[in-house]
């Protein structure tokens, strides 16, 4: 494969310069910003104050934490699977902390998405998933075509169980293929599909839900052109959005992912021409790209946003502004992302039933003072946009751009740095990412992070 060249630069030179821990920004203040002194009376707090600020829609997510199997690669709260009393147990504290929750919630506000997460949702019943859905959709009113979404181990899911996902009301199935190769799958110790996946993709089209296909690069045994066959694959079948997320080693979080090191990890290099040959042939297929790591179909309502430089995320992932809403999560390490606070349950299965049974199960969160808010809006738009107009932003927040400058980390040199390395252009009304800087969004945003300047905080690289 020739070695690609941007504006006289090698790219191997920017990823040695540029592939440097960063935060992934899925939030701003970054989750490991929390405190224990943000406290459940905290979040009351918060959750009162949300009702009084934008977005007014609502977003709801779930997180389910059991797995029949635990994948070696994974960095998400998840637990072997325990004994059908416990899982009951967990299920009953869900709805508790609903009855806990929803009351301080405006019930003129409406539902714009409903998310489930783990874990391995998958692992309940589809009727215990459908008790949660209508309980939410009961209390509250929801927007024209809410996106009500799961995410789907399909290595033990039968013809009728995708039936029932179905008609418990879901709408948008995230299906974690993460490779074709079985040996890849092996070494990570992960399940291949129960079903050839166009019987899955069959129950789903007549029900004329959105279908992901999500992919992980970075694993053991894979190859540049391994992947990118899984890729080729998965084109074949259509998904309307295909996900290709860089793995992050970090076993300083979980040490599970210190057995992926037995059998190896491609070489950093490896790993980034995993990316960009994936990304030629999803483009040659037509599908565009979307943020960090999406490509999507040109019809894509994500696609459209992007294009309106209106493309927004939150914890449930991108959205547009019709979608989007503070998120109020329910169950064991779930974070609430309000406008002025976050707030995350405990970690632990137990603890969290037991907090639940007594009051909340807040261990920890943040709130956001102005100039956080500020920079999480202008940080959020640049990572998703791949642009900044400050004119845009100080109208949208109604500040000067002045004000908004002073709030975050704006340094002209750093930002000159950014372009004379040919990764971004820019002037004093905006920022523009080129192409070839798309990948090294998470540093520029970091140069925009007053939190940054000072920190002992530890993160994964970009790529």
């Amino acid at each position: 494969m020739p070695e690609i060249r941007y504006e006289g630069f090698k790219m191997t030179d920017l990823l040695k310069k540029y592939n440097t821990p960063v935060p992934r920004y899925t939030s701003y203040p970054p989750a490991n910003y929390f405190s224990e002194f943000f406290t459940a009376k905290d979040y009351e707090s918060a959750l009162d104050a949300s009702n009084a600020s934008e977005p007014q829609h609502l977003s709801f997510y779930f997180h389910i934490p059991f797995c029949r199997r635990l994948c070696y690669y994974c960095g998400c709260n998840s637990f072997a699977m325990e004994k059908q009393g416990k899982i009951d147990r967990y299920v009953s504290a869900l709805h508790r902390e609903m009855d806990r929750v929803l009351p301080h919630i405006d019930k003129k506000r409406k539902i714009a998405q409903i998310h489930y997460g783990g874990g391995t949702p998958t692992v309940l019943p589809a009727t215990v998933l459908k008790e949660l859905n209508d309980r939410l959709l009961s209390t509250f009113h929801s927007i024209e075509n809410p996106e009500i979404a799961i995410e789907c181990h399909p290595g033990y899911l039968d013809e009728d169980y995708w039936q029932s996902l179905t008609d418990a009301g879901f709408n948008r199935f995230s299906i974690g293929i993460q490779d074709f190769e079985e040996k890849v799958l092996k070494a990570s110790n992960r399940k291949a599909s129960l079903l050839p996946l166009e019987t899955i993709f069959q129950i789903l089209r007549q029900k004329n839900a959105g279908i992901n296909l999500d992919f992980l690069y970075g694993l053991p045994l894979q190859t540049i052109d391994s992947f990118a066959q899984s890729i080729s694959k998965a084109i074949e079948l259509q998904p309307d959005r295909l996900v290709t997320f860089s793995y992050a080693h970090v076993p300083w979080v979980n040490k599970r992912q210190l057995l992926l090191e037995r059998t190896g990890l491609p070489a950093q290099e490896e790993k980034s021409r995993m990316y960009e040959q994936a990304r030629k042939i999803l483009s040659h297929a037509g599908y565009q790209p979307v943020g960090l790591d999406h490509f999507v179909k040109p019809s894509d309502e994500l696609y459209t946003a992007l294009q309106n430089k209106q493309l927004h995320r939150n914890f449930q992932g991108y959205c547009t502004r019709r979608t989007t809403g503070q998120v109020y999560a329910f169950g064991v390490t779930a974070i609430s992302q309000l406008s002025s606070a976050y707030a995350q349950n405990s970690k632990d299965i137990d603890d969290y039933i037991g907090r639940i049974d007594q009051g909340l199960a807040t261990v920890k969160g943040y709130s956001l003072n102005e100039e956080e808010q500020i920079t999480r809006e202008v940080i959020e738009t640049l990572m998703c946009n791949y642009s900044l107009d400050w004119q845009d932003l100080s109208e949208r927040l109604a500040l000067p751009i002045e004000k908004i400058k002073r709030a975050t980390a704006y340094n002209l040199p750093r930002f000159q740095e950014f372009a004379d390395d040919g990764i971004i252009s820019f002037d004093e009304n905006r920022i523009e990412i080129k192409p070839e800087g798309q990948l090294f969004v998470r540093n520029i945003a970091a140069a925009l992070d007053t939190l940054m300047l000072h920190t002992d905080k530890v993160f994964s690289k970009p790529v």
